[in-house]
C-alpha cells in the first residue's frame, strides 16, 4: 500500500509536470487524491504547482474542511469542485484541474471537443463538453460541472480551463495531457483547412477496441443508448444521444435518430 507521504510526492511530481508543460501559469491549477471516503489530499492555494514539496500538501474531509495543513498553507479554493466529482463519481480517485492553452482556448471560444479526429482521443476521451461558466471558488462551478460527470471523464470549463478525473492520479493527469494534445491537433488542423473526421464505422471499431481493453471510466462506447441496444454508438451523445444539448430527448426522438443513423450507414455501405 502506497504511503501518504509517497502520494504527496506524486502530487508534487504531477504539479511539476503540468507547470513545465505550460498547462498552468503562476499559482493556477489544483490537484487532489482520494485517500478514503472522508480523507483527501489536495494542493494548497496561492502556490505554484511547479515548486511544491510534500509538506505543502493539505488534507481535507469530504466537506472540504481542513484535517491537516502545515504553516500558512490552505486548501485550494476550488476544492468544492473536486468534492463534487468525488460525490458523483465513486470510481474516481483523483482530480486534476489546469489551464492548458489549447483546451482553454476552445473553452473560451465556446467550442466543445467532439470531433473524432484521431484514434487515441476517440478511445481515451470520447469527447469533451463545455460546462457553463461559474465564478471560481464558488458553488457555481461544481453545480455547472455536475450534470456532465456521469457521461464524461473530462470537461472544459467555460472561460476558465479544464477538468480531468480518473481512478488514479497518473490516469487523471494523462487524461489532461491527452485532452490538451487533442485540442492542439484540432486547432492546427483547422488552420490547414479543417480536419478530416473519422467515419462513424471507424469510430465504432475504435469503441469496440476500447470495450475489448476493458477500459474504466465513462465513455460513449459504454453509455450511448444505441450501443446498449446493439446499434452504432453516437460519438458525442454522452449517454443521451446528443450530450447535454439532448438531455431531454424522448424515446421516440431517440428511435428516430437511430433510424436515420441506420439509413445513412446503409447508404454509405457501412
Amino acid at each position: 500500500m502506497t504511503s501518504e507521504f509517497e502520494i504527496k510526492k506524486q502530487i508534487c511530481d504531477i504539479g511539476k509536470r503540468i507547470y513545465n508543460r505550460g498547462m498552468v501559469a503562476a499559482n493556477d491549477g489544483n490537484i487532489s487524491v482520494k485517500l478514503s471516503d472522508n480523507e483527501f489530499l489536495c494542493t494548497p492555494t496561492g502556490v505554484s504547482k511547479g515548486f511544491m514539496t510534500p509538506e505543502y500538501i493539505c488534507k481535507v474531509d469530504r466537506d472540504g474542511n481542513v484535517i491537516q495543513a502545515n504553516g500558512n498553507f490552505k486548501p485550494s479554493s476550488e476544492i468544492k469542485m473536486h468534492m463534487r466529482v468525488y460525490q458523483q463519481r465513486p470510481d474516481v480517485n483523483s482530480v486534476v484541474h489546469a489551464h492548458p492553452i489549447y483546451a482553454t482556448s476552445f473553452a473560451i471560444a465556446g467550442i466543445p471537443l467532439t470531433q473524432p479526429i484521431m484514434p487515441e482521443a476517440v478511445i481515451a476521451l470520447g469527447c469533451v463538453p463545455i460546462a457553463e461558466y461559474g465564478t471560481p471558488s464558488t458553488m457555481e462551478i461544481p453545480d455547472a460541472v455536475e450534470k456532465y460527470l456521469q457521461y464524461y471523464d473530462a470537461v472544459l470549463l467555460a472561460n476558465h480551463g479544464a477538468l480531468a478525473y480518473s481512478d488514479s492520479l497518473l490516469a487523471a493527469y494523462h487524461k489532461m495531457e491527452s485532452l490538451e494534445f487533442y485540442a492542439e491537433l484540432l486547432f492546427k488542423a483547422k488552420q490547414l483547412g479543417g480536419p478530416k473526421e473519422l467515419s462513424p464505422s471507424q469510430v465504432e471499431r475504435l469503441y469496440e477496441i476500447r470495450r475489448q481493453f476493458g477500459m474504466t471510466g465513462k465513455h460513449p462506447a459504454d453509455l450511448c443508448p444505441n450501443a446498449k441496444n446493439g446499434k452504432s454508438s453516437c460519438h458525442s451523445c454522452g449517454g443521451n444521444c446528443g450530450g447535454h444539448k439532448a438531455a431531454t430527448i424522448g424515446n421516440a426522438d431517440a428511435d428516430l435518430v437511430a433510424s436515420i443513423t441506420k439509413r445513412v450507414m446503409e447508404q454509405l455501405g457501412k
